[in-house]
């Protein structure tokens, strides 16, 4: 863990990255491990010269899935920081986690630096503490993901794991961010034949013949996820059901809101929309007006969630 290995570390010692010759620990204070998955671990942190939260993720060289190369470093890097810091080049987006500084740290791998915004729980949690969202929060949530992708995008990064988890919410604005980058690589038009993301949101034609486009692949990880988002958990478990590609909902949805996820979730994937497509649809053109059975649920279930205008 690193709290304990820093203990170890003698600020005497150097550490790579864009500040070659600065020493991590003379800028940021690490504090308790926050979450840890396949590719490193997060812990909270503060910047030492203005006292500014962040988040420090640490991932261990042997973990490293794909390398990259930067401009001026000798080395490579983990295609992680390549990608943040391409986004970051282009003046970043809103809905996109900054990346703020990174270093490689003998013993420790490499340490990425990034915002963390106050007050945020990850999507996954968010949805089980309060269940299924209304419609009206769950257009809010989801608008901001699709645009944040066609930023991604555009500067040419896929993602290639959308899901509740890589999704944080400020609860008191409903503002999101895509974070987690570990999976994600260069945009292409050709085939990928390697996925290092999560299975229950990968589509047919990964399960059935290991291979997928960029576009198709983040469409049907968002049906699954706007599925997540309204009926309170994701509609497939089993590969066998991926490939069926029909979702069985279990709670009450407008036939608008049916209507895109089972587009999204379109077995071929030239079926399924683009993101401009998505942000057109007409569910997303709802323009927030709260339906009446909505605020009943929520009152019912005690919801402390902000109204904010869409």
């Amino acid at each position: 863990m690193l709290d304990i290995k820093v203990v170890e570390l003698h600020k005497e010692d150097e550490v790579g990255g864009k500040n070659g010759k600065e020493l991590f620990f003379s800028r940021y204070a690490c504090g308790p491990l926050l979450g840890s998955g396949g590719f490193g671990s997060v812990f909270s942190g503060q910047r030492v010269s203005d006292g500014q939260q962040v988040a420090i993720k640490q991932v261990p060289s042997d973990r490293v899935q794909q390398w990259a190369r930067l401009p001026g470093e000798l080395r490579p890097v983990p295609m992680e920081i390549a990608l943040l810091q391409q986004l970051s080049d282009v003046g970043g987006h809103g809905g996109v986690i900054r990346l703020l500084d990174w270093f490689e740290v003998e013993g420790l791998g490499f340490l990425l630096v990034l915002e963390r915004p106050p007050q945020c729980q990850d999507l996954f949690d968010f949805i089980t503490e309060r269940g299924a969202l209304p419609e009206r929060f769950a257009l809010r949530v989801f608008r901001q993901i699709v645009e944040a992708l066609c930023f991604i995008h555009a500067h040419g990064v896929v993602h290639r794991d959308i899901k509740d988890e890589n999704i944080v919410v400020d609860t008191r604005t409903l503002e999101v961010k895509v974070i987690d980058f570990g999976s994600g690589a260069s945009l292409k038009e050709t085939a990928y034949s390697e996925f290092e993301g999560t299975r229950v949101y990968s589509p047919p034609e990964w399960i059935e013949s290991r291979s997928y486009t960029a576009v198709p692949l983040t469409v049907w990880s968002l049906g699954v996820l706007l599925f997540d988002m309204v009926c309170g958990d994701i509609p497939f478990e089993r590969d066998q059901d991926i490939v069926k590609a029909t979702p069985t909902f279990t709670r009450r949805v407008s036939n608008e809101c049916r209507s895109l996820i089972g587009w999204c979730l379109s077995y071929q994937p030239e079926d399924r929309p683009s993101l401009e497509e998505i942000l057109s649809h007409p569910w997303m053109q709802r323009g927030g007006e709260e339906e009446e059975e909505e605020e009943e649920e929520e009152e019912e279930a005690g919801r402390t969630l902000p109204s904010p205008s869409l």
